[in-house]
């Protein structure tokens, strides 16, 4: 829908043309909004692995106990930035390395994707990033206002099939919360190759009253982000013949 321009795809959601409600996540048994939804452990860790994991990550993970505010995390760091799905941690440990001022915290539940994290973590030295592995939302709701320079979402899980749209990261509920803990200037970085989650996304967006969507000129949105390498999703996607991304940055409004 929307790489023949920007227009077709999310004016078709705001019309009604396609069916889209204002729909509430699910709740958990405490009757909290819950965005994660799946599979947690993935393959077991192998022997070194593990070890790297066992004796790094407990000082690497965030535990919550109420309210988190993560310069307590990084002391005087520039930034505060979060990555919601790290996968494989590519994207973040290169961020990490590159920005060392910036502290960043990387949200994932896969045993897998986590034990990568911590290996590059330790391989790399990165002293400016910290882990969260249980639901992204949990953490979102536990910050204060304002306090996020980013937020990153790279190549979430699509949940294709239309009954389970209800699953996709992207909400009324996450967005609001996402609208909440960035500060007014802030960014909101989104990437997917599925141009139904692309539609969905911006539909969200211009519904929203804490982001805007102010693309360059049309098309600019597949166009990599500065500094850009293709992450081992990505890479997958190319393979399997989906050949375009849509890179979206979506301003929080001052």
């Amino acid at each position: 829908m929307i790489c023949g321009g920007a227009a077709f795809g999310w004016r078709r959601f705001v019309s009604g043309e396609t069916q889209m409600t204002d729909h509430q996540l699910p709740l958990t048994r405490t009757e909290g909004p819950r965005a994660f939804f799946g599979r947690r452990s993935g393959k077991k860790l192998h022997g070194g692995q593990k070890a790297v994991v066992d004796a790094a990550l407990p000082e690497l993970e965030i535990k919550l106990e109420g309210r988190l505010d993560p310069r307590v995390l990084f002391g005087d760091a520039r930034r505060i930035v979060v990555e919601i799905g790290y996968g494989g941690g590519e994207h973040l440990a290169r961020k990490a390395a590159e920005e060392p001022e910036t502290g960043f915290i990387g949200c994932e539940v896969f045993t897998g994707g986590i034990g990568k994290m911590v290996q590059a973590i330790a391989e790399q030295e990165l002293g400016n990033v910290r882990l969260f592995t249980d639901d992204a939302l949990k953490l979102l709701v536990a910050l204060p206002d304002a306090c996020l320079d980013a937020v990153y979402l790279l190549y979430p899980d699509p949940w294709p099939k239309t009954r389970h749209h209800k699953r996709r990261f992207v909400s009324p509920t996450t967005l609001s919360e996402l609208g909440r803990v960035i500060r007014p200037g802030g960014t909101f970085y989104f990437a997917t190759d599925i141009e139904d989650y692309a539609d969905w996304t911006l539909a969200h967006i211009v519904r929203s009253s804490a982001f805007e969507f102010l693309p360059e000129r049309p098309g600019s949105w597949h166009e990599p982000y500065p500094g850009w390498q293709p992450t081992r999703y990505e890479q997958k996607a190319r393979r399997e013949g989906r050949m375009t991304s849509f890179y979206f940055s979506f301003p929080r409004k001052k």
